[in-house]
C-alpha cells in the first residue's frame, strides 16, 4: 500500500452528555473529500481513541466506513494497551471492510525493545492479515522511542502485511532513514503538520495529521509549490500554518482544535475527560488570533478557483 497526499486524523464526535453522535460523521466525511483529502485516520490521538470503549471504536469504525462509501480511505486505529482487545479491533476493521490498521505501542506496560515492540505488533497485525498494517511511531505520547528504522528490520520478516510506519516525531533525519530504506519498500506516512514542508525536502509524499481536519487545502498547496519548484510560495504558506499551530499548546491541543472547526461552522462536541471542553471566552480567544494571522483569508484564498484548487480534487 501507498498512499500519496493528505490523510485527515479525525475528531471525535461527542454529544453534550458524552455520548457518541454518529449523525455528525457523514458531514465531516463530505468536508473532507470536498477538500481532497485521500484518506481519514480514525480513533487515535485526535478521535480519542484511548478514551472510547472498544465497542464505541467498532461503532465509530463502522459509522465512518459506511459514510465514506469507498470515495477515500478508512484507517482505522487499533492500538490499545491490552493486545487481545487490540486483536478485536483489527479483526472487526477487516471485517466491515476498512483499508488498513494502525497500532501505537502499549502505554502503560511498555514494549522494552524493538523486538518486544515488533513481537506485539505482529500479534495485532494478525489478527487482520488481509490488511494493511502501519506502526503507529508517537513517542511523545506513548514513551515508546525505539528506533523506528530497526523496527522496520525486524518486523519486515515478522508482520507479512507491514505496509509501514505512521511517523509522527519531529526527527527528521530517522524519518528520511526510514524511507531510504530498501530503496523505499515501505509506506512511512508523516506525522507532524508543522513539519510538512521539510517532510517533502527529504523525500515524503503522504501525511497524516489533525490539522488537515479542517486546513488541508493550504497544506496541499504547500505540496503543490513544493512540487513545482515554487519554494518561497511554500515556505511563506507552511509558516502560516505554523502561526496557526502555535496557539493550540496554550490551550491543549486536541480541545483547541475542536474549537477551531466549531469556529468554522462544524460544531463536533464536547472532549471526554481528562480532556476539557474549551469554554465561550477561549473559543473567542482562538477566533480573535485567527483573525489576527489572517488564518482563515489565506484558507480561502487557497481554496479558490483562481488558486486553483477543485472541490474533491487534491491540488
Amino acid at each position: 500500500m501507498r498512499i500519496k497526499g493528505l490523510v485527515a486524523a479525525t475528531f471525535s464526535t461527542f454529544n453534550e452528555d458524552g455520548s457518541l453522535n454518529l449523525s455528525l460523521i457523514p458531514t465531516l466525511v463530505d468536508k473532507l473529500i470536498g477538500d481532497g483529502v485521500r484518506g481519514v485516520f480514525i480513533c487515535g490521538t485526535n478521535g480519542e481513541g484511548p478514551n472510547l470503549t472498544i465497542e464505541e471504536r467498532m461503532t465509530i469504525a463502522e459509522a465512518y466506513v459506511k459514510a465514506v462509501n469507498k470515495r477515500c480511505l478508512v484507517l482505522v486505529h487499533v492500538g490499545h494497551p491490552s493486545i487481545a482487545e487490540a486483536r478485536k479491533l483489527a479483526a472487526h476493521a477487516q471485517q466491515i471492510g476498512a483499508d488498513a490498521i494502525s497500532a501505537v505501542a502499549a502505554f502503560y506496560f511498555k514494549p522494552s525493545s524493538a523486538r518486544n515492540l515488533v513481537d506485539c505488533m505482529a500479534q495485532i497485525a494478525s489478527a487482520a492479515p488481509a490488511m494493511p498494517f502501519y506502526y503507529y511511531h508517537i513517542p511523545v505520547i506513548t514513551g515508546v522511542a525505539v528506533d523506528p528504522l530497526d523496527f522496520l528490520q525486524m518486523a519486515e520478516e515478522r508482520i507479512p502485511n507491514l505496509a509501514g510506519i505512521k511517523y509522527t516525531s519531529a526527527t527528521i533525519h530517522e524519518y528520511q532513514a526510514c524511507l531510504n530504506y530498501k530503496d523505499g519498500k515501505f509506506d512511512i506516512l508523516f506525522g507532524y503538520d508543522e513539519l510538512l514542508l521539510p517532510a517533502l525536502a527529504v523525500g515524503a509524499e503522504g501525511a497524516i495529521g489533525s490539522t488537515y481536519t479542517f486546513a488541508a487545502p493550504l497544506y496541499l498547496k504547500v505540496m503543490e509549490h513544493f512540487r513545482e519548484g515554487r519554494l518561497t510560495e511554500a515556505r511563506q504558506l507552511q509558516y502560516q500554518a505554523v502561526k496557526m499551530i502555535q496557539c493550540l499548546p496554550k490551550y491543549s491541543p486536541i480541545p483547541a482544535q475542536k474549537a477551531i472547526m466549531k469556529i468554522m461552522g462544524i460544531d463536533l462536541g464536547p472532549c471526554r475527560l481528562p480532556l476539557t471542553t474549551l469554554g465561550d471566552k477561549e473559543v473567542q480567544e482562538i477566533h480573535t488570533y485567527l483573525d489576527e494571522i489572517n488564518f482563515t483569508s489565506v484558507l480561502h484564498a487557497v481554496t479558490s478557483p483562481a488558486n486553483g484548487v477543485v472541490a474533491g480534487q487534491p491540488s
